[in-house]
């Protein structure tokens, strides 16, 4: 419950008045620059979800804890709609908790919100569905799309996310969400470059050739394919350079989160990017169309690599 503090009308009078005074004399103001604590915040000014294992009483809790084992082991519990080798929280760390690794509370917060991807308004019911549809390829899976809208695993994975982002304010842009925005890097990024930085920071995880390490049963991922047919498609936000550097930056290698330079996080996001990956269900047979509508960001859909046009998939 928030406090609210009054003040007296002619103090808060001037205040109105000053405010476009202000923004007058300077454009470059940014309200949102200081933006506000949720109830929840801890010293390291982000929010706080509930501890893990605290879960509610009754069927609500029963529905939180379904939808944390979707997205902390997705291959398993929503294994039909899974066209590749990933799980949710490969992206969402930490079960969707960590801060600067799109955390699910900060999402839950910001929905129903317009996206510029599908040109609409999106609910978070859509959201979750395009993951599917895109990050976790589900055009590749069993059934070959991603859930229908009012499945109940749907219904799960948002009460798990509700009950994560509790004590958040409602409609704010909150530290912590999505990846941090980064600098441009000194140089140009480049694959060449990203390659040694992979091979010296990332391989020992990812494999060699970006193909993940196998749980000891090879039926699934201890540690998740970054290219090739079991990773994420081309439609996937992880496929744009400046997206995936963002996500290296803040979290990887694994346990030493900011420890790679700007420019090695860049450079490394351009290698793992340069390489093919299942294509995006968008396409409709017309790889340049597709390229001219959907990837015009920083990205190498459409281009060559290994004097193969990128984008024309690698299985799905």
């Amino acid at each position: 419950m928030r406090t609210l503090y009054l003040q007296p009308a002619v103090t808060l009078a001037a205040a109105l008045i000053a405010m476009p005074l202000a923004a007058a004399q300077d454009k470059r103001v940014d309200y949102q620059a200081e933006l506000p604590k949720s109830p929840g915040v801890g010293e390291s000014g982000y929010h706080v979800p509930p501890p893990h294992g605290d879960y509610p009483k009754g069927p609500f809790g029963e529905a939180v804890k379904r939808g944390e084992a979707l997205f902390t082991d997705t291959q398993t519990n929503a294994g039909e709609y899974v066209g590749n080798g990933l799980n949710c929280a490969n992206c969402h760390v930490d079960a969707g908790r960590l801060a600067n690794s799109a955390p699910l509370w900060a999402a839950w917060v910001a929905y129903p919100a317009y996206r510029k991807k599908n040109d609409h308004v999106n609910s978070m019911e859509e959201r979750i569905r395009g993951c599917f549809t895109y990050s976790m390829n589900a055009k590749g899976s069993k059934v070959g799309h991603a859930p229908e809208p009012g499945t109940p695993l749907l219904t799960d994975m948002e009460a798990y996310m509700y009950w994560l982002a509790k004590g958040a304010p409602t409609g704010e842009k909150l530290p912590g969400r999505g990846y941090p925005k980064l600098d441009k890097p000194p140089k140009p990024y480049s694959p060449e470059r990203g390659a040694k930085v992979y091979a010296d920071n990332c391989a020992i995880c990812h494999g060699d050739t970006g193909q993940g390490r196998h749980t000891a049963d090879g039926k699934g991922y201890v540690f998740p394919p970054l290219w090739g047919k079991d990773s994420f498609n081309w439609g996937a936000g992880m496929h744009r350079v400046n997206t995936a550097a963002a996500f290296i930056k803040a979290n990887m290698p694994l346990g030493k989160p900011e420890s790679l330079s700007l420019q090695d996080a860049w450079d490394v996001a351009a290698f793992v990017n340069h390489h093919d990956r299942p294509s995006d269900p968008r396409e409709k047979g017309d790889l340049a169309d597709t390229d001219a509508k959907f990837h015009k960001h920083q990205c190498y859909y459409g281009d060559k690599a290994d004097g193969k046009v990128l984008g024309t998939g690698t299985g799905n």
